[in-house]
This record gives structure tokens, sequence and C-alpha cells, in this order.
């Protein structure tokens, strides 16, 4: 019984997934759209868009199974090349494919936008780009997990402590956050933070989707701060998080997420133009230095000799 364990956990990390989509195309009644969607106020569109919130939590559901499943196949030993495989294809589903339904669904919605290409105003390109977006992200999602696949097999000691890209769970998550916090705009009937929100979402889900393919560094948070002994200094910080998660949970689960996908690729941008910098002023010094020592070597031969005589 305990052999299953883990890949009934990975399973349900896909149950989640495929729950997840489902719930984001249910997300309005097929009689409340278009302009009889907006004349309702905040409160009742947050009430027609109540799948999305299940959707987004879905998601945060998945991600706790994903972390379980492979912590057990360790622990038990039950470890496997079927798990692996199979545990792959449950983030796709669930951290690559149901974020990208939940937000072409929501920007669609919020924006007022109809089906890109078969809709009645097929020259509407905003509708396609939130389709492109998606695709897009679905894709970066795909070559993150093969990626992570291929090196997994040779894993350099920097894995255990960072992940190359950004993972595809913390990209859902950014995701799954952005829309949660969508969500509580319009229940406390905020419409304009809402729909500046559902903008967001979109910009957000297309650098996400370029970070998960990048070569940036992401620090590993649980080898980093929990395994092990944790110093004092981390305790503080988990309590300055955990209280604010508990006052404004959307709040400051949109704002972790976004902060951990956007914090490596600037701090990496900073540090590329600082080590350029650095090489750059080496490069004057060592020019400075090559011009002054060939200056020293002429003044110490003295003037040249001239072998006209003053009579």
């Amino acid at each position: 019984m305990i052999r299953v364990v883990p890949s009934m956990l990975t399973l349900c990390n896909l149950l989640c997934g495929f729950a997840a989509i489902f719930y984001a195309t249910r997300v309005v009644d097929f009689d409340i759209q278009g302009a009889e969607f907006f004349a309702l106020s905040g409160a009742d569109q947050a009430k027609h868009l109540r799948p999305l919130t299940i959707a987004a939590m879905l998601i945060f559901a998945g991600m706790v199974f994903d972390a379980l499943d492979g912590r057990v196949a360790r622990m038990t030993r039950q470890t496997s090349d079927l798990g692996e495989q199979l545990d792959s294809m449950a983030d796709m589903v669930t951290f690559g494919l149901a974020p990208a339904f939940i937000v072409i669904h929501l920007a669609n919605l919020m924006m007022g936008l109809g089906e890109p290409f078969t809709g009645e105003n097929t020259a509407d390109y905003l509708s396609r780009t939130v389709l492109v977006v998606g695709g897009a992200y679905s894709a970066c999602c795909a070559l993150r997990l093969a990626r992570f696949n291929i090196e997994i097999d040779q894993p350099e000691e920097s894995d255990h402590m960072s992940f190359k890209g950004l993972p595809s769970p913390a990209a859902a998550g950014t995701v799954a956050s952005l829309v949660l916090l969508h969500q509580s705009h319009l229940s406390h009937d905020n419409p304009f933070l809402a729909k500046l929100t559902a903008i967001l979402l979109v910009v957000i889900t297309l650098l996400v989707a370029v970070a998960m393919v990048s070569n940036v560094r992401y620090s590993h948070l649980l080898n980093k701060y929990v395994r092990g002994r944790a110093p004092f200094h981390h305790l503080a910080l988990t309590v300055l998080v955990v209280a604010p998660l508990l006052i404004v949970p959307q709040w400051t689960l949109a704002t972790g997420f976004v902060i951990y996908a956007v914090f490596s690729p600037i701090r990496s941008l900073f540090s590329r133009k600082s080590a350029s910098a650095g090489a750059a002023s080496s490069s004057a010094f060592s020019a400075e230095s090559d011009d002054s020592d060939a200056d020293d070597e002429a003044d110490s031969h003295g003037p040249p000799h001239s072998d006209l005589r003053i009579g």
C-alpha cells in the first residue's frame, strides 16, 4: 500500500489541475454576458466569477500535493522513473495548462473581449494577444519541465539550493494569487482595481513564462530556509510572513509570489551591469598601468645621444 502513496499524491495533483480547468470554463452563466455582466455590482460580478476563485485555489492545492509526493517517495524509498514522468505530466496540467485557461477566461471577460478568430469581431487583436500569451505560458512551462527532467539526471551542487529558471509551481502560484487578488477587489466592489489587476495578470503571465525558460537562478526556499536547524532570524522572518498572510491573505500571496518571480531577474541584471562596469574599470586601469610602465622605461634610458658636436 505504501508503494502507491507517492503516485496517488501525484495523481491528486493532476486531478486538481483538471478540476481547475473545468471550473475556469464555467466562469459565468450563459445568460449573463457582455454589457449585462458589467452592469452588475462588483459583489455580484464576484459571485458569477466564483468558479475562477475555486480554480485558483485548486492550483494551490495542486502545489501542496506536488510538494508532498516527492517527499513521501524519498521517505518511503519508492522513487522511480515512472513517478518522475508522472510528476512532470501532472505538473504540466496543473501548472502549465490550468493557469493559462484561467488567464484567458478572466481577461476576456473583464476586458469585454470577444472570441479570438471566431467571434463577431474577428479583428479583435487584444483577444488574440491574450490567447497568444496563454499559449506561450503553456509552451514555456512544457520546456521548463523538459529541461528539468534532463538536468535532474546530472545534478550540480547548486541545484540543491537553487533552480535554473522560475519553477513551474511558482509561476502558477503567481498567476493564481493574482486571480484571488482580482476576486477580492470585485468582492469589495472596487471595479477599477479589479480591471487593473486583470491587465497586470496578462503582463505578469508573459513575464513568468519567459522567466521559466531563462537561466536565472532562483533560490530553493525550502532547502534554504526550512530544512535543517533554522537560525533565529529565519524564525523571525516566518512570523513576519505569516502575520500579514492571516490578515490580508490575497495581498500577501500576490505580493510574495510576484516579488519571488521578479527579484532574481532584477538582481541578475544589476549583477551583470556591476560586473561589466568592474571589468571596464579593470581594463582601463590595466591600460593606464601599461602606459605608465612604458613611460618609466623610456625615462630610465635618458635622452638620446647625438653625434653632432658644437665647435
